[in-house]
């Protein structure tokens, strides 16, 4: 018997995956063009939308073509030692670095280089080792899950910021929730990442989703829509239903309860908890306002207008609500405004 295809863990690439071409070829073009078009991407969304699934997709295109060196850096250590560490632990770009006469013995690199002295600064080294790859023909693209504004990823921005001005094919690919990412661009230093184009990763096609269930678990065109339908397009959500109707053997009551207690465990807990005590009431409002119109939510809650529009504002672009249709706001996740009505307390 064939492995479930569908998984229940963050940021791991499933068996089963609904892929975001326009998204992918957008960065990948964007990196390709000679000159570059851009050389920073940033990716958001809200949990479990997908974008350590797309980060990866692109990155192993591009590891997978013959200029292209990808490293991936963890946001909480020294990420400028971490990326020169990672390049010269390379056998391959170790060489072409000594070939070069960069002498990296200071930073316990094992890089010595008769005659030359040693270099002192990270930043320099770093200048350095990318025009040694840019001679060869070699571009540097660095991944980084889950931005947030700590001092090591503030200073590593600052950096890269000043190899994109030395013209070197040094390229970034971040993912982040949007306040992470926010609270990042706000530093006056970096206010450059305002400009770095962002993909906000929006729900899956329900059409391809009900296409995966209909194939994979063998249910009706009916109850594969309805299925895909439930998820809403989550992508997270779409591997969870999947994963519980495939041990099921199909869909039943059981399901539902698995998938609502999964997303409710494993995301909601956390997206409720980061949210102020002011949004989780604008949430509850939404939640209990069944028709789904601002008006009415305003009116739930006793606000005008210019009050009630920030708070909108900031779910939206937390990727919690959907206000494209004028009028009115919905959830964007599966069954959230049960949890939200669960757990609201005053």
């Amino acid at each position: 018997m064939k492995n479930n295809p569908y998984t229940l863990l963050f940021g791991k690439e499933p068996i089963e995956l609904i892929s975001r071409p326009i998204q992918k070829m957008q960065i990948i073009d964007a990196f390709e063009a000679e000159p570059a078009s851009q050389q920073i991407f940033i990716i958001t969304g809200v949990r479990g939308a997908g974008k350590t699934v797309l980060m990866t997709e692109v990155a192993n295109t591009l590891a997978n073509k013959e200029g292209w060196v990808v490293v991936e850096l963890n946001p909480e250590r020294d990420m400028l030692q971490s990326l020169a560490s990672k390049l010269s632990s390379e056998n391959r770009w170790a060489k072409l670095f000594q070939a070069s006469k960069i002498n990296l013995s200071f930073f316990g690199l094992g890089l010595e280089v008769s005659g030359e002295a040693p270099i002192t600064d990270i930043e320099t080294a770093l200048s350095k080792m990318l025009e040694s790859l840019q001679k060869h023909d070699k571009k540097l693209l660095i991944t980084v899950d889950e931005a947030v504004s700590s001092k090591e990823m503030r200073t590593f921005v600052s950096s890269f910021q000043i190899l994109v001005r030395q013209n070197l094919p040094v390229y970034l690919l971040m993912t982040g929730l949007y306040e992470n990412i926010n609270v990042l661009q706000n530093e006056k230093s970096l206010t450059f990442l305002y400009r770095a184009p962002k993909i906000e990763l929006k729900p899956l096609n329900l059409g391809l989703i009900a296409d995966s269930y209909a194939k994979n678990i063998g249910v009706s065109e009916e109850t594969s829509l309805s299925m895909a339908k439930l998820t809403k397009g989550y992508s997270f959500a779409f591997q969870v239903l999947g994963h519980f109707a495939w041990e099921e053997r199909g869909m039943n009551d059981q399901v539902i309860v698995y998938f609502k207690q999964y997303l409710d465990d494993y995301v909601y807990e956390k997206i409720w908890s980061e949210l102020s005590k002011n949004d989780q009431k604008i949430a509850y409002a939404i939640a209990s306002v069944k028709t789904g119109r601002v008006v009415d939510v305003r009116n739930f809650l006793g606000l005008e207008t210019n009050q009630f529009n920030p708070y909108r504002d900031r779910l939206v672009k937390r990727g919690l609500v959907d206000g494209s249709v004028y009028g009115y706001v919905i959830f964007t996740l599966p069954l959230f405004e049960r949890y939200v009505l669960e757990h609201y307390y005053e």
